[in-house]
């Protein structure tokens, strides 16, 4: 047998029994603790961890099964074998349900109990590897929390670097989900102001009438209610940085005073005549095209300009698939320690619902999803009847969206004829029995809606 430093415990009432089993195990190079009966086995596993955990099915007082199912709410990482006298399927069915690795009856071989032993020590072991090479890759494609080996986020990482090390203002830019005050905080941390605050404003969330004392301050009496003076968030921001979210949704005027704080570095509060200097670095950020709201007119075609020195575009979740496996397994770990659960991985058919969805909500709802699936999960692994409805059958949810948005009968045929082709990896034929049309009805709808023929659609 390989000589391993592991931790075993040995919970058995029969003397002779363990302290042979003590003897054994001891000389194989385990370091062995014995308890006498399940609540003092108990109380080592609460005090100490154990690699492994032989458990005796009949005790007295608290019986093996009861003793098994403590020991893995204490220390759900400790490998547990039952050994009994009394052996039926029907109780090793049962202690394999509650989360035993194996079972031995007695009177059982030195060698038999060894091979058991082994055998749950190499399952450790590469379960711990495993995890190893999976953190060791997240590490690869992880950037000050932000997750993505695709090129597209790649070059997000680059620019977030090179901008860090400066002190120009930068503009991010993505849909709403895909992780933009994640890059604002990254560019913080970059940064030589690291040490000092980090405020987030969300312009979205304050109303017209507020935003500008929110930022500005307001001096006393400045209206109804400002008894005192009250410092502004730029103030707040002094030597650190200001993230301002959903910049699009400023109004205009508050425009005007943004523009001079941002060129100036300049803040008067509202109700004041006073201006007051401000050091600060600024980060905003919007799901909105800029451009375009300049052209409208409701957005400042000097305040855009001045905003995007830098910019930073972020990806949808859709454009950069190969990462959605990166991202759910960091999720899955993530939840698992917030919800204290043991769901180690997302089953073959779950992960292809997830890379076959179209992520409206981006990477905050695939989140969500894992957050939801590790919840309701009964089992080590998430299915796909553990995802949210909406992934489980994206035909019906995108055909619902489009009717709940007044698309029409050949937006949503186009739609639908898309997400097929797509199912089926772009092949004709299969996409045509599916819809129900022979192949040239299928062609000539193609032509139709412009769908490109030879596209190449992911498959499962």
């Amino acid at each position: 047998m390989t000589t391993y430093k592991n931790h075993l415990l040995i919970i058995e009432d029969d003397k002779r029994l363990r302290e042979v089993l003590n003897k054994i195990l001891s000389s194989k190079g385990l370091r062995t603790e014995t308890a006498v009966h399940g609540a003092d086995g108990i109380k080592k596993v609460e005090r100490d961890f154990f690699d492994i955990a032989l458990i005796d099915l009949k005790m007295p007082g608290i019986d093996g099964m009861e003793v098994l199912k403590k020991v893995k709410t204490i220390s759900p990482g400790t490998y547990v074998i039952i050994m009994t006298a009394y052996g039926t399927i029907d109780s090793a069915v049962e202690a394999i349900r509650n989360g035993a690795f194996d079972y031995i009856t007695k009177p059982f071989k030195t060698a038999e109990i060894m091979i058991v032993l082994e055998k749950a020590l190499e399952d450790r072991n590469l379960r711990n590897r495993i995890k190893d090479l999976t953190k060791q890759a997240e590490q690869r494609h992880k950037f000050e929390g932000i997750i993505g080996k695709s090129k597209s986020m790649q070059a997000v990482f680059e620019m977030i670097k090179r901008v860090a090390k400066t002190d120009a203002t930068v503009l991010i830019t993505g849909k709403t989900g895909t992780g933009k005050e994640l890059v604002a905080k990254a560019i913080h941390r970059g940064s030589e102001r690291k040490d000092r605050a980090f405020v987030v404003v969300n312009s979205s969330a304050i109303t017209d009438t507020l935003l500008e004392s929110e930022l500005f301050g307001y001096v006393k009496g400045a209206f109804t209610g400002a008894s005192r003076d009250k410092k502004g968030l730029f103030q707040e921001a002094h030597q650190g940085t200001l993230f301002l979210d959903e910049i699009g949704e400023v109004p205009a005027s508050t425009q005007v005073k943004l523009l001079r704080a941002i060129e100036d570095r300049i803040i008067t509060p509202v109700g004041g005549t006073k201006g007051e200097k401000v050091n600060i670095r600024l980060i905003a950020a919007t799901n909105h095209d800029l451009q375009e709201e300049v052209v409208k007119g409701s957005f400042r075609g000097d305040l855009f300009y001045r905003l995007k020195v830098m910019s930073i575009h972020l990806p949808e979740l859709k454009e950069r698939r190969e990462d959605i496996p990166l991202l759910a397994n960091h999720f899955l770990k993530e939840y698992n320690i917030i919800f204290g659960r043991e769901v180690h991985t997302i089953s073959k058919d779950a992960l292809n619902l997830l890379l076959d969805y179209d992520w409206p909500g981006n990477v905050r709802e695939l989140e969500h999803a894992l957050e939801r699936g590790v919840l309701v999960c009964d089992s080590e692994e998430i299915c796909p009847e553990q995802l949210p409805l909406e992934i489980q059958y994206p035909e019906e949810t995108h055909i619902r969206r489009a009717v709940e948005e007044g698309k029409s009968i050949s937006e949503v045929e186009k739609k639908h004829i898309t997400l097929i082709l797509k199912k089926t990896g772009g092949h004709k034929e299969k996409a045509a029995s599916i819809l129900g049309i022979d192949r040239r009805t299928l062609y000539r709808k193609l032509n139709k809606y412009g769908i490109e023929f030879n596209k190449k659609f992911p498959s499962k």
